[in-house]
């Protein structure tokens, strides 16, 4: 089931094109990031899903249906920098979000558990650093429990280490079931948390996909020939070769990034008796993609 699915949604302030037509799908289960440079639609793009903002044209479903007040109370929020009050403890401040969302008081230990600020829960929100005022937010978040979690830039502003918190509690999530779809222009945070991205340039859908198909490190090279079978077995002595798949057909040769020779894999596999059909370099760097996918 798609989690969430849009369909060519567009978003005009006047002249100014903040979304272009924009569609693709989150898969249930997904840590699914729409990366993007500041100023690519990221957040306008959320506004709209979380129904703050109307789209101008286009369209978008909830849990494969279209979107109503029931879909969203299945959907936790963190779009803007937390806001708390400051002299009031994770407990208290957590009471007046679950009195907003009219969630039971019962479910705040819990989140604070999840989210490791249980054992300063009685402590004033000033006295937090900014990694756990961030893991605060996301607790708010999951008061209710909810299936889905949508996170806008979770990890801005943040040190090194509040950075890690953060990535870690996300993947904890998501290893409970949770599909967590989070807006970033940190590459390096969408590669480490994501299992799905959807690019974003001038509002525009550059790609979208899985993270291990798209954002890459290694040279992917793809063959085929005649003989697949004996073909498979024979490049796996192949000189350098880091792993390989066979899939959709064809055999995924992985190497360090800037090492694969097209000439030397074919010549390699001539000689073990197998003329190719295919010989193709499919993806470069995680870096070169990115930068150009979105320059």
């Amino acid at each position: 089931m798609a989690i969430l699915t849009i369909e060519k949604i567009s978003k005009n302030y006047g002249p100014v094109k903040a979304l272009q037509e924009v569609s693709f799908e989150v898969p249930q289960g997904s840590v699914f990031g729409i990366l993007g440079p500041n100023g690519s639609g990221k957040t306008t793009l959320l506004g709209i899903v979380m129904d703050v903002l109307k789209s101008t044209a286009g369209s978008f479903k909830l849990f494969d249906e279209l979107p109503g007040a029931h879909h969203r109370r299945r959907i936790g929020t963190l779009l803007e920098t937390p806001n708390f009050y400051h002299y009031l403890s994770a407990v208290q401040n957590l009471k007046i979000t679950a009195a907003i969302k009219q969630t039971d008081e019962a479910d705040i230990l819990r989140v604070l558990e999840l989210v490791d600020l249980l054992p300063r829960k009685d402590s004033p929100f000033s006295t937090y650093s900014l990694g756990m005022k961030q893991r605060l937010a996301i607790a708010a978040a999951l008061l209710g429990d909810p299936e889905v979690l949508v996170l806008d830039e979770p990890t801005n502003g943040l040190d090194p280490v509040g950075i890690a918190e953060i990535r870690e509690l996300i993947r904890k999530l998501a290893a409970e079931g949770k599909t967590i779809i989070m807006a970033s222009h940190m590459l390096d945070e969408v590669e480490k948390v994501c299992t799905h991205v959807a690019i974003l340039k001038f509002g525009k859908l550059i790609t979208s996909g899985e993270v291990a198909e798209i954002l890459i490190h290694d040279d992917v090279v793809e063959i085929a020939a005649a003989n697949m079978e004996s073909l498979f077995t024979a490049v796996q002595q192949m000189p350098g070769l880091k792993g390989l798949q066979e899939k959709n057909g064809v055999i995924q040769l992985y190497f360090v990034y800037d090492t694969a020779r097209l000439d030397e894999i074919n010549r390699f596999c001539f000689e073990k008796g197998h003329t190719l059909s295919l010989l193709q370099q499919k993806k470069k760097s995680l870096e070169t993609k990115f930068l150009e996918l979105t320059h």
